[in-house]
């Protein structure tokens, strides 16, 4: 894949489909605010309605780093289901946020499903967005989208992998939609933009320009400042799985890299291979990965 591919996109503003939410069967709402007290990152706020939690903070890096676990108890999305996290963190405050398993998005009959990610970081703050994969059932009809404002220091790193299909069942995505947008500001002022709709069907799908007919798509944005030409050269260096197509994209305020291929751990290995080179550079600390990963 190379990187004339890769290139951020401009799209109209707002990718959800109108009637989406308002038809839901199910409202999960989760709201947590982190500020930074004396050298530790505490979560000094939280609230959530229906079934979206947070399981207790941990610290296995030391104060200055707070590890927290989303958990969606019912395990899967329904068609009309909408879920909203909502993240605000003070100034020199560091997050690290991810899932306990893969998220499982069920066949819609007829109705939408979303999931609406807003973080809010002042200056100097730190968040990492670093879920397990996507699983999209077949006739899923989906729309996952991030508004990520940024202060003037501030550091977003998030992947997302996505899985068409259920490969343990041999069951392929065949019929279903998917809306994706990722929309990131500094200051308010819009440095990332890109916005994907896709079905089995879309030339996008399948085109050589597109996933090629891959199974899994993945990608890795970190927003923190040009990165150096020793970090970009060392992260050209890692490669992926054999068949897979892997591309990276440095522009002054992003980095992006993409995977698509036949294997979601494999994205996550070439993923993680890339967190410990960016690590060091953006955070200032080694990669320690969490817990639930070894689960």
């Amino acid at each position: 894949m190379d990187d004339a591919n890769l290139q951020q996109s401009e799209w109209p503003a707002n990718p959800i489909v109108p009637g989406a939410i308002a038809s839901s069967n199910w409202r999960a709402k989760l709201s947590l605010d982190f500020v930074e007290k004396n050298g530790r990152t505490v979560l000094a706020r939280k609230q959530h309605e229906g079934p979206l939690v947070i399981q207790k903070v941990l610290y296995p890096e030391g104060d200055a780093v707070s590890h927290a676990i989303i958990v969606h108890p019912p395990g899967g999305v329904a068609g009309g289901d909408a879920l909203a996290l909502n993240v605000k963190q003070s100034n020199h405050s560091h997050v690290l946020l991810t899932t306990p398993g893969a998220g499982k998005w069920y066949k819609s009959n007829g109705r939408q499903a979303s999931q609406q990610l807003n973080f809010d970081l002042q200056d100097s703050a730190i968040l990492e967005w670093l879920p397990q994969e996507n699983i999209l059932f077949d006739g899923s009809d989906l729309v996952l989208s991030a508004e990520i404002n940024l202060g003037a220091q501030a550091v977003f790193a998030a992947w997302d992998i996505l899985c068409f299909g259920r490969q343990a069942s041999a069951e392929e995505w065949l019929n279903g939609k998917l809306h994706q947008r990722l929309s990131i500001k500094r200051n308010h002022q819009l440095i990332w933009n890109e916005r994907s709709n896709l079905s089995p069907q879309s030339r996008a799908f399948a085109s050589m320009a597109g996933l090629r007919g891959q199974v899994v798509s993945a990608s890795f944005v970190v927003a923190a400042g040009a990165v150096p030409v020793d970090i970009i050269a060392a992260c050209r260096e890692v490669s992926a799985d054999q068949g897979s197509k892997i591309g990276l994209t440095a522009l002054p305020q992003i980095f992006s890299a993409r995977y698509i291929g036949s294997s979601a751990q494999s994205a996550r290995q070439y993923f993680e291979a890339l967190w410990h080179i960016l690590r060091p550079w953006y955070a200032h600390r080694a990669i320690t990965r969490p817990r639930i990963w070894n689960t």
